[in-house]
């Protein structure tokens, strides 16, 4: 069976979907993410990217009279929080309709959207702070598990549902640009081939052993894994993403600008359109010690292969690696003009010892640029 029924409440039901089937896609590609005052957008690759997640991604999904109102999407993987592995689920994929985002008016509790409202969130919080419900099978319950979600600083509602739910704030990352007006290809770049791929995923583990919330589901995505090699040796790797997105708004002056004034000139339109923003994800970030420097001449040779102009990368904003791009002075306009605010990590654990949660505090936090495609 595709969905099982969780909940009954007066003309309200919550079931758990085993896939996403036309009613959830065709509701995920209509809904704006983002928050208000933040940038807006709607991602447009969404039903290849939930068929790669595969049987891997469930949804919890809200009907009213067995009409799809809201979704959240629940990623099972296995992730290494300082080479220990751990059973994990991560929450994407929130989507409600409108009429069912009410916000409480002050000193209001009545009023019928304000109630189906109160009760989305009640149920909905119930589920997602038990790792059991989202477990593959019912045996694994009783094992280690960590839930975790990716929430925007601004978006206030995000922040005081997963709060309410019992996740703790973790960690912050940002958004790192990179871009080139005429990107150029480079001979010691080339991309891995598959029967390279294990020997590279032993040197990103290696290289991420210091990291919580490490994956690696989609380091190889399609095979578009780039390595810039010197003298036969792998000095700096990033797996490559195709994405697009529909910027529906980008807030203050620079955000004017961008959506109203530098598309219409043809060099800056190369980067940046808002009706069809494509870029390149840069997944998987590798670079051995002391070659940093190399990294903007990968990116801007995995640019010219793939066919973009931007790519888009999330670091922990306390990581090294976010320290070496961010003061690389050969990172792009973009990267220059970009005054994106935090995204926060927020997880519930269960069954785990203090003196691992404590490790989560402390390491900087691998994000997956697959998780925003």
């Amino acid at each position: 069976m595709d969905h099982e029924r969780l909940l009954d409440y007066k003309k309200l039901e919550i079931r758990k979907l085993n896939r996403a089937d036309d009613e959830v896609i065709t509701l995920l590609k209509e809904t704006v993410l983002g928050s208000e005052g933040g940038m807006r957008y709607v991602m447009q690759n969404t039903p290849e990217r939930i068929a790669t997640y595969a049987d891997r991604l469930s949804f919890l999904a809200l009907y009213k009279r067995s009409s799809l109102k809201g979704v959240i999407g629940l990623c099972r993987r296995i992730i290494s929080n300082r080479g220990e592995k751990c059973d994990a689920t991560y929450l994407r994929y929130l989507a409600v309709q409108s009429a069912f985002q009410v916000e409480k008016a002050p000193g209001r509790r009545s009023g019928r959207l304000t109630a189906v409202a109160d009760s989305f969130k009640e149920k909905i919080i119930g589920l997602i702070r038990e790792p059991q419900q989202t477990a593959a099978n019912d045996q694994n319950g009783d094992r280690p598990h960590v839930m975790y979600a990716y929430v925007e600083s601004r978006n206030e509602r995000s922040r005081n549902m997963v709060n309410q739910a019992g996740y703790e704030y973790i960690r912050s990352f940002l958004t790192v640009a990179f871009s080139r007006f005429n990107p150029h290809t480079n001979p010691s770049v080339t991309c891995l081939g598959p029967e390279e791929e294990p020997a590279m995923a032993k040197l990103l583990e290696e290289f991420y052993s210091g990291y919580c919330f490490y994956t690696d589901e989609f380091s190889f995505h399609d095979h578009r894994y780039y390595v810039l090699r010197r003298n036969g040796e792998i000095m700096a790797g990033v797996g490559a993403i195709p994405a697009q997105y529909r910027v529906v708004n980008v807030p203050g002056l620079w955000g004017w600008l961008m959506m109203k004034v530098l598309p219409r000139t043809p060099l800056f339109r190369r980067l940046f359109r808002p009706e069809a923003f494509r870029y390149v994800i840069l997944n998987a970030i590798y670079c051995r010690e002391g070659s940093e420097d190399l990294l903007p001449d990968l990116f801007d040779a995995v640019c010219a292969e793939e066919g973009y102009h931007t790519a888009l990368t999330w670091l922990d904003d306390h990581s090294r690696l976010y320290e070496t791009l961010r003061t690389n002075r050969r990172m792009g306009a973009l990267n220059r003009m970009l005054n994106a605010k935090p995204g926060l990590v927020y997880a519930l654990f269960s069954g785990l010892a203090a003196e691992e949660t404590e490790k989560f505090y402390d390491s900087p936090a691998y994000i997956s640029g697959f998780d925003f495609s």
